[in-house]
């Protein structure tokens, strides 16, 4: 069950009551990403997340924000993405009011300290080397940089360091007043709660939000005619690819069937890849399927790190995956497996409040409707052999076919197409 309920002032709240849990999750998301920034600032969405803990006017320090949650066991914690940014805090139910205090706190009255922003260019540095010596992660940034190019959806979140270290008080001011705004802005409360309740402390925290009109972000452009590569040269003891196609946006009916192509190809133990590469083969220690979908871009992308000499093995037996669906090499025992597993790492996931609070949260955010948990089973059951084969005859196609590489020294690969 789930409420949706929007002010008059503009702000959306969701409110989900869960009576078997001891725990309370207060979520704030908010449509300011990478894709909202420039050239200039990018990289200040997650400069002011990192931000937002460094004091408010009640609550002076950093120190002051991470002791009173630590004081009850809690969890708090924040996030960046491209399409949008998040602040949450965990808590058992009988400190909900701390929680929902403490989280709106951070968000509306931050006071982002000039003598803290100098400091966090460091943090955040050493955050962007962290993930330049994680491969295994990097080759995720290396791979949207080669889809999307010199725009806000193939840049890093972190931004440039170049960025971090030119980012003013005053940028963050301006970004906030453009975008940090009510109608910009989902609050999603799931756990122990009670929902008349909780609507009313909401309401009153937030009644000092921006109402001023939200900026809006410039379209992702995609422009591809023939399969493209993209190598990153780094001194690693693998290389990590990333190989794999455009698809659509999450707002496309097919995204249940990819779901469900992406299982079996990747998406576990029992898949297509990890038998092919791994088991029969020897050939890597990690390799998975996955898909990407947001309101404006989408896709499916396979990871692996392997030998150095089996970069071109290892880009031919997944493209030739990728073609074995597309002809119809599909059996119904694979795809029973896939919505099964689908359906029960979801409802697994169901009964933590973080989980319910974002799978509601993000959706009031992005997307048109709010699906329940039990209507994406019942469409995940609805896919058919016939749904995901269209899928891999419309994705797997050399004009969509991508490969980004990190390693020591680039190599020439042969016969990469669909």
């Amino acid at each position: 069950m789930f409420k949706k309920t929007v002010l008059k002032n503009g702000l959306k709240i969701i409110t989900c009551p869960m009576k078997n849990t001891h725990s309370v999750t207060v979520l704030i998301l908010v449509k300011a990403g990478t894709k909202y920034e420039t050239k200039k600032e990018n990289g200040i969405s997650h400069f002011l997340e990192h931000m937002y803990f460094k004091g408010t006017k009640k609550r002076k320090s950093a120190l002051d924000v991470s002791k009173e949650i630590d004081g009850v066991g809690g969890i708090i914690n924040a996030f960046t993405s491209k399409d949008y940014t998040g602040y949450f805090v965990k808590v058992d139910y009988s400190h909900f009011n701390l929680a929902l205090d403490l989280v709106s706190d951070i968000f509306l009255n931050s006071t982002l300290p000039d003598e803290e922003i100098n400091k966090e260019r460091g943090v955040i540095i050493e955050e962007i080397k962290m993930f330049e010596d994680t491969p295994m992660h990097y080759i995720e940034w290396v791979w949207e940089e080669l889809l999307y190019g010199d725009q806000p959806a193939g840049w890093k979140i972190t931004g440039e360091r170049k960025n971090v270290l030119k980012i003013q008080r005053e940028d963050f001011l301006n970004y906030i007043k453009n975008y940090y705004v009510s109608q910009n802005t989902v609050v999603c409360v799931a756990g122990k709660i009670d929902n008349k309740k909780t609507l009313s402390m909401i309401g009153d925290c937030f009644s000092d939000i921006s109402q001023k009109t939200q900026k809006k972000k410039k379209s992702v452009r995609e422009f591809q005619t023939s399969p493209r590569k993209l190598f990153f040269k780094k001194n690693t003891k693998q290389t990590h690819l990333a190989l794999g196609v455009r698809a659509f946006n999450i707002f496309d009916k097919r995204r249940f069937a990819l779901q469900v192509l992406s299982v079996i190809l990747g998406g576990n133990m029992s898949s297509r890849m990890f038998q092919e590469l791994r088991e029969k083969r020897g050939l890597a220690y990690y390799i998975h399927t996955s898909v990407e979908l947001n309101p404006d871009t989408g896709y499916l992308v396979t990871y692996a790190g392997i030998d150095h000499k089996n970069i071109e093995k290892a880009t031919f037996l997944i493209t030739q995956e990728y073609k074995k669906i597309k002809k119809g090499n599909l059996t119904e025992k694979e795809i029973k497996m896939a919505k099964e597993y689908i359906k029960g790492l979801f409802g697994l996931s169901l009964e933590e409040s973080d989980n319910i609070a974002s799978f509601y949260a993000s959706q009031a955010l992005l997307e048109r409707n709010i699906i329940s948990p039990e209507e994406k089973i019942r469409a995940i059951d609805k896919v058919n052999k016939r749904d995901i084969l269209n899928v891999a005859k419309y994705i797997f196609t050399p004009s969509r076919l991508n490969l980004a590489v990190i390693s020591p020294k680039k190599k020439k690969i042969q016969n990469f197409t669909l």
